[in-house]
């Protein structure tokens, strides 16, 4: 199993450049590109044909742009600055050859229903992958695991994914957003794992359902989230993208030294990725 970054576990003392020089340093396969602060501050200095030579002739490859934030339910005009930022990240996409775009839909909606929700959600999303297919681009959607999200569960995501049913719309599984609204392994158990574009890896300390903030985020295998279980069910539904990302957010990470950041996320992430490599002989 491959692994990769995402560029918000380093957020506050790193940068596009430094994260990249760091993903080579300790093996990363992939990394996951900030398009709302980290790609905008790297084209300052530098070019996308810059970053699209570094993936040329670098090991670290993009995995996916995170992230395409607030979909459903907005106004027109909102929506089509989404759709304006949705069609960027897919010609920047075919230049430095990343391929999947990651949406996160709307939080702290005022008195909205969810057929409300729903109707948006589906609508919203069909239109984007029909765009995002135009540049053979795919969409990943990531429900987030508060009561403020508009999508909150994986049932509920997967839901609106299967009833759109386009080739290139699929759900990313964030392991803390997957236990924070306690997400039942029965749906992901009925799943398509082919329909589960992205991973996250990551764990959350002990607190109740329903009011975990991203900053309660810690080291996978830190935590009480039950990796096992959910990775076991992924390889069980046929799931074969054979990648992981870590992402945190922990403010006390974002004080350490990025370097070792990474290194530490590299010896967390890799022992886990031992277990789930064993997962088949029962031994997670």
């Amino acid at each position: 199993m491959k692994l990769g970054m995402n560029e918000a576990t380093a957020l506050e003392k790193s940068s596009l450049k430094k994260d990249l020089e760091l993903c080579e340093k300790y093996k990363y396969d992939y990394i996951e590109i900030r398009t709302m602060d980290s790609l905008p501050n790297y084209l300052k200095k530098h070019s996308i044909d810059d970053l699209a030579e570094y993936f040329k002739t670098h090991k670290v490859k993009p995995l996916a742009f995170n992230t395409l934030c607030f979909f459903n339910n907005r106004t027109p005009e909102e929506y089509q600055k989404v759709l304006d930022e949705l069609k960027y990240m897919c010609e920047v996409g075919n230049k430095i050859g990343c391929n999947t775009i990651i949406t996160v839909p709307t939080v702290d909606l005022k008195k909205t229903t969810r057929t409300q929700i729903r109707k948006s959600a589906v609508k919203c999303l069909s239109e984007m992958a029909d765009l995002a297919a135009d540049y053979n681009m795919r969409l990943s959607v990531e429900f987030i695991g508060h009561q403020a999200a508009s999508i909150n569960t994986f049932g509920q995501a997967y839901s609106i994914i299967e009833e759109i049913d386009k080739k290139n719309l699929g759900i990313t599984l964030d392991c803390f957003h997957f236990h924070g609204m306690a997400s039942k392994i029965e749906d992901l158990e009925k799943a398509d794992g082919q329909k589960i574009f992205v991973v996250h890896l990551n764990d959350t300390e002990d607190f109740q359902i329903g009011v975990l903030l991203d900053e309660d985020r810690v080291w996978p295998g830190d935590g009480c989230i039950k990796l096992g279980k959910i990775f076991r069910t992924l390889k069980k539904i046929g799931w074969k993208e054979d990648v992981v990302s870590l992402e945190l957010f922990r403010p006390e990470y974002y004080q350490m030294d990025p370097d070792d950041v990474y290194r530490i996320g590299m010896e967390k992430s890799k022992s886990i990725i031992n277990k789930i490599n064993m997962i088949e002989k029962g031994w997670f």
